[in-house]
């Protein structure tokens, strides 16, 4: 049975350099304080915003970066039950094709670094992360696959996939 907790709505963005490098943020409010991760935010649902919408915004906002919504490849949506015992997460995991040219400015939530992939799992991230996210970006980031991962406290943090698109 569900855990009575809120449901929130957000999206992750992979940016990469022209190098490959991909884009992280040394988060310095919760969730995921003192982590890297990608960069992404909660949907404005009282405007109706749209994923796609939200990870154009999230995108410009956070790193400066004009984007469209075609620069984006939808790779992932997982379903985290219990995140940190405060609430659900609907997540919606995108890989945005057009390279940053730079290295973004710090900003009050974070400051960002570029890092090879090899460079991240050695880097403090949310457990999570480490279980679920990283691995789906090293499998499925071309594709796209859908999955629901239990995250109760005091329990492994388990992944189980629904759905995955064939291979191209």
């Amino acid at each position: 049975m569900a855990t009575a907790l809120p449901y929130k709505l957000s999206v992750l963005v992979f940016l990469e350099n022209a190098a490959g490098e991909l884009l992280l943020m040394h988060r310095h409010h919760a969730p995921n304080r003192g982590n890297w991760s990608p960069i992404g935010g909660k949907l404005e649902m009282a405007t109706g915003e749209s994923p796609f919408e939200c990870a154009v915004r999230e995108t410009f906002e956070e790193t400066g970066h004009r984007i469209a919504a075609d620069d984006l490849h939808l790779f992932a949506m997982i379903a985290e039950k219990a995140y940190e015992g405060e609430s659900h997460w609907l997540m919606f995991l995108f890989h945005c094709r057009r390279p940053l040219p730079a290295q973004p400015a710090d900003i009050a939530e974070g400051s960002f670094r570029f890092f090879t992939r090899a460079e991240v799992g050695a880097l403090p991230i949310p457990e999570t992360d480490r279980a679920a996210l990283w691995p789906i970006w090293d499998r499925y980031r071309d594709r796209f696959v859908a999955l629901r991962a239990d995250c109760a406290p005091g329990k492994p943090v388990q992944a189980i996939i629904e759905e995955v698109t064939p291979k191209p």
